[in-house]
């Protein structure tokens, strides 16, 4: 056996160690999860713990339903889609096809400047700025609210969909876009009817990173939402499923405790759920 056989030999093997140390790790934290997580379901009871609308954990008769923190969580990632997605996917078809290289340049680094700040300190500036703006204009007694988390939650997604569409896009081969102005298409029209739908996969990569950061994002949502077990309304105090987990596990036991493990079972299972429904849809269309 060669020198270089053997090099690429023990390479492939240490790829094989870390890829099953990896796969280990998921499975580890869903075994976890899972024995820690059911007690408490089979204790309150699978029906009346995600469809219950009243958490009340520290009351003399507690209640545990999650429904609230369901449908917030879906609201509020749905709400940061809608708004993330549009602007970071034009964003990124300006820089990568239209900025001129020292905008491009300026651009790209406050991009990564918005990707590289902490999630804490997003929830101090849209909880002292964000938060009274919204109170103000819109008149109402308190800013803190699903509204306030979808817009922090836009913003940052953002950084996340720039940069792996840009990827995507400067990607596609320069000869697609020059046999489209040879047949007489304008650079717009060659821009999204021909390099989009050519990193088109991509894209679609940018969207599943933008959801999984805005369905696990904890610390800025609750700085900025309320952090109130209601029912979702737009311009209401909310808690997401990621802060009811966080805000009340520290000083938790027994059963309470054992039901924020359910809530953590249960945002495993709906992030799994949403990346593997993403992932089949566009698997099919590659297909």
């Amino acid at each position: 056996m060669t020198k270089n056989k053997i090099i690429e030999s023990v390479i492939h093997g240490v790829f094989l160690i870390l890829g099953l140390v990896t796969v280990g790790c998921v499975f580890l934290i869903t075994i976890y999860l899972v024995i820690s997580g059911i007690p408490a379901i089979k204790e309150i009871g699978l029906i009346d713990f995600i469809f219950g609308t009243e958490w009340a954990s520290t009351a003399a008769e507690p209640r545990y339903g999650i429904l609230p923190f369901i449908l917030t969580s879906i609201y509020g990632t749905a709400g940061a889609i809608v708004i993330g997605v549009p602007i970071g996917f034009f964003t990124a078809v300006y820089l990568s096809k239209i900025a001129k290289p020292k905008i491009k340049s300026f651009m790209e680094s406050a991009v990564s400047l918005l990707a590289g700040i902490p999630s804490v300190v997003y929830g101090l500036v849209g909880m002292l700025v964000l938060v009274p703006g919204i109170r103000k204009l819109f008149n109402i007694p308190d800013g803190a609210s699903l509204f306030a988390a979808i817009i922090v939650l836009a913003i940052m997604i953002l950084p996340s969909i720039i940069k792996v569409s840009m990827t995507a896009l400067e990607a596609v081969p320069k000869e697609y876009e020059d046999a489209s102005l040879a047949l007489g298409a304008t650079p717009v029209e060659t821009y999204f009817r021909v390099s989009v739908p050519a990193a088109k996969s991509g894209i679609a990569a940018a969207v599943v990173l933008g959801v999984g950061r805005a369905i696990g994002e904890a610390m800025a949502v609750m700085m900025v939402s309320g952090n109130v077990p209601n029912m979702p309304s737009l311009f209401q105090s909310v808690r997401f499923l990621t802060t009811a987990v966080a805000s009340e596990m520290s000083y938790s036991s027994g059963l309470q405790q054992q039901a924020l493990f359910s809530i953590a079972l249960v945002l495993f299972l709906f992030i799994m759920l949403i990346n593997a429904t993403l992932n089949f849809f566009l698997k099919k269309e590659r297909d």
